[in-house]
């Protein structure tokens, strides 16, 4: 019987991987990698031939050579008709699945039939010596061909062979004998490779006015507004309140820009002529690479650019050139700002676009990505379930992609990369995906890579200078709920270059300057967001290999923004777990002020006394005691990384019907029926905080009373007590009037009554202002 998953199969788990970190290497070839295991490789550089000797008819030769390992055999693309071939190919073959004792490099004859034997070289495995950078690379030596009976043949092939790891500068392109079955078409889409992300700038265009519009009909007031588009970004600005031809606007424009420059800035002048029916007064096209750059707060120049006026001539758009209509501008490259891509909850890079601006690092970030087990079937093939798993992890601007590990449910990549830390709050992103592009003759964009799972590491949850090694679970939300997809084999490492430089950053502001001093509004840091996923994902799909555009976006959480009942329901209970201390203080004051253990109460009365004489020692005593806590919960200190928590996700208990509305598509595919249940769970749930909302208001609507005559007898008593109020404090000693207060509200119960009192009840007693809402 299958055994439910529970929270301890979502749990972080501790692992002491074979890694050199911290350890001490016997082997003085140990590899250079110290957060991955170790993974020997035999490797095979097929450099050159020469002299190759005819087979054909005609005395030529289609040369190619195989590589021979046991059942493993690895092939060079061929040549026609060239006996002088160059190939530069590198084989690897992990020495784990190695089961023969020689090596043996063919060179063949391409024919129709049957391909033609030319020559061989045999290589004793044992005989092979080892490499291990920083070691300079193995000179590859002529080899003399024999033949099959082991006689020199005609023609010499060049060869490097050598034992070595993953750290070796030929893995990443070299040809896997772990990837035998990929076709050489797919070959380009399992390697390992580092991506860039394209630089963000944000475009601000200010449309000031614009002066001599000509518009078709000379006997209205024009309704212009201008429309500006950047590739596949659009904005508009509202219609100008003067309605003449020379409009004024004095509005922004946002858009997001990508290095290089492929797209100009188009603006274009408009009429609103009728409903849906607009008329262009004029265009301007902008090159970006002319525009200027701010990276302060500093004004932007203005300038002034010609509309173009379009006629159209017989069914044809031709360009008429009106100088006498124009449109002033501000426009600049926003340098001073960070372009958000991902959300601002688990940003991994925080530096404003303009390169000048940047400070120094403050440390490194080192990540080894040593394996997976227990994965998840994602497809089938040859009857039989099967993964072809790969990590891609971000921080920063740089994205690494790991090679795919095909066919396997335990892979091992044991790949190891570095980053520069500029900011210790920062997150890195790990996701584990399937690679769906293996086959051959597969079109692009025809199937998708699946997810698996996702891990974020935040860095300032790390201690400098320790290597942490956890098996981290993987997470999917599916419409039937929380699901394992397996676990990865993380190893992290943050290096602080400079204690004070790093701790001085915790006083720093989070966001660039520019941030701060000219703001963008929430919705425009939204829209800008998506915008800037949009160009990152088209930009990284365009690379050799592609970077998926579903993986990046998954990657950056495209999707986070999505209304969801179980995130609604986790943020509530989040803000009472925040407050569960003050409730906690709340329950305790109450006990105290009720005498339900008397010596408490006591101890508080003599402290409230002291403390009241010797007002000074206040703020010391706060300071000491907070300060003495921190040091008592240093013992208790959390000593792995956070992980993703289903219990506080709400993902274990979510309802189905929940899921299945966080799935749907925006706008809804669901059937009428089930959004109207939908829209009534929702008008439910809105109107208990609508009750709440308006019960704040109406506290803060009587707060306001208490001095605004509204009731002219409850303001006529507030202002009699504050008059008498005032009397009484200034001929009371400070000391003796807080005292009084303090007794007062400690008395003991025998003291009190059950009824509220007097102050509770004039305040309950204030009008608001619901009485005059409909």
């Amino acid at each position: 019987m299958h055994k439910p998953e529970g929270p301890a199969d979502f749990a972080l788990k501790e692992t002491s991987p074979n890694i050199g970190a911290g350890a001490v290497m016997r082997d003085k070839l140990s590899c250079t990698y110290d957060l991955v295991e170790q993974m020997q490789y035999l490797y095979v550089r097929v450099v050159k031939a020469k002299e190759l000797p005819g087979k054909d008819v005609t005395g030529g030769v289609d040369p190619y050579v195989e590589v021979k390992l046991g059942n493993y055999k690895g092939l060079t693309k061929h040549f026609e008709k060239k006996s002088n071939p160059q190939w530069n190919h590198v084989f690897a073959f992990s020495k784990e699945r190695i089961q023969a004792s020689l090596l043996e490099v063919v060179v063949k004859d391409k024919d129709v039939a049957v391909d033609d034997f030319v020559g061989r070289v045999m290589f004793d495995l044992n005989e092979i010596p080892k490499r291990v950078p920083p070691d300079s690379p193995l000179a590859p030596q002529w080899y003399r061909l024999e033949d099959r009976r082991g006689e020199k043949a005609k023609g010499e092939l060049m060869l490097a062979v050598w034992m070595g790891t993953q750290a070796d500068e030929a893995f990443p392109d070299a040809w896997h004998s772990d990837a035998a079955t990929v076709g050489p078409e797919a070959v380009a889409n399992i390697r390992s490779k580092v991506y860039l992300s394209p630089k963000l700038w944000y475009v601000r265009v200010n449309v000031i006015e614009a002066q001599d519009l000509i518009p078709s009909d000379k006997t209205r007031y024009p309704e212009v507004y201008v429309k500006a588009n950047l590739g596949n970004q659009f904005s508009r600005t509202r219609a100008s309140q003067s309605k003449t031809i020379n409009p004024i606007w004095n509005e922004d424009l946002m858009f997001v820009a990508a290095e290089p420059f492929e797209e100009p800035l188009v603006l274009t002048a408009e009429d609103r002529v009728g409903p849906n029916k607009d008329e262009i007064l004029g265009r301007c096209v902008i090159p970006l690479h002319n525009v200027q750059r701010r990276f302060d707060h500093k004004p932007v120049n203005t300038r002034w650019f010609n509309l173009e006026k379009h006629v159209v001539v017989e069914g044809e758009k031709k360009k008429e050139t009106k100088f006498s209509s124009r449109i002033h501008l501000r426009v600049c490259l926003e340098g001073g700002y960070h372009v958000l891509d991902e959300s601002t909850h688990y940003s991994s890079d925080l530096r404003p676009t303009a390169k000048q601006l940047w400070k120094a690092s403050i440390g490194i970030l080192e990540l080894g990505i040593i394996s997976a087990q227990g994965l998840m079937p994602m497809k089938t093939r040859d009857g039989r379930g099967t993964t072809d798993a790969y990590c891609v992890a971000k921080y920063g601007q740089k994205w690494i992609r790991t090679r795919t590990i095909v066919d396997s449910l335990a892979p091992r990549w044991n790949e190891q990369y570095i980053w520069e830390v500029f900011d210790p709050c920062t997150v890195i992103t790990v996701g584990v995906h399937d690679n769906g592009h293996l086959h051959v003759g597969e079109k692009s964009g025809a199937s998708k890579d699946s997810r698996i799972g996702k891990v974020r590491i935040r860095l300032s949850t790390l201690e400098a200078d320790r290597v942490y090694t956890h098996s981290y679970p993987l997470l999917v939300l599916h419409n039937s709920g929380v699901k394992k997809m397996g676990e990865v084999q993380l190893a992290v490492r943050f290096t602080s270059l400079s204690v004070i430089n790093m701790l001085s950053m915790y006083t720093q502001p989070l966001l660039p300057k520019m941030h701060y001093i000219h703001p963008l509004s929430v919705v425009q840091l939204d829209s800008l967001r998506h915008q800037a996923i949009q160009i990152v994902s088209m930009r990284l799909s365009r690379a050799e290999p592609p970077l998926r555009k579903e993986v990046v976006e998954y990657m950056l959480d495209v999707d986070s923004h999505m209304w969801s009942m179980r995130r609604s329901k986790a943020n509530f209970f989040r803000i009472t777990i925040v407050l569960g201390g003050l409730i906690a203080f709340g329950r305790w004051f109450d006990q105290i002020c009720n005498w339900k253990n008397p010596l408490t109460t006591i101890l508080i009365h003599i402290l409230f006394i002291i403390l009241v004489l010797y007002p000074e020692l206040i703020l010391p005593t706060t300071f000491l005691y907070l300060s003495l806590i921190g040091i008592w919960n240093f013992r208790w200190r959390p000593r792995h990384p956070p992980h993703m928590d289903t219990r506080l996700s709400h993902a274990d208990a979510a309802h189905p019907d929940e899921l299945d509305e966080e799935f749907d598509t925006f706008p809804t595919s669901r059937s009428s029926d089930m959004i109207r249940m939908r829209y009534d769970r929702l008008r439910s749930i809105a109107g208990k905080v609508q009750t709440v909302v308006g019960d704040l208001a109406t506290q803060g609507e009587r707060f306001h009373n208490l001095l605004s005559w509204r009731d002219t007898r409850a303001t006529t008593l507030f202002v009699t007590f504050c008059f008498i109020a005032a009397l009484v404090l200034y001929v009371t000693p400070f000391q003796v009037v807080f005292l009084l207060i303090g007794f007062y509200v400690l008395r003991h119960p025998r003291f009190r009554q059950k009824h509220p009192s007097a102050p509770f009840n004039y305040f309950k007693r204030l009008p608001a202002r619901v009485d005059t809402i409909l």
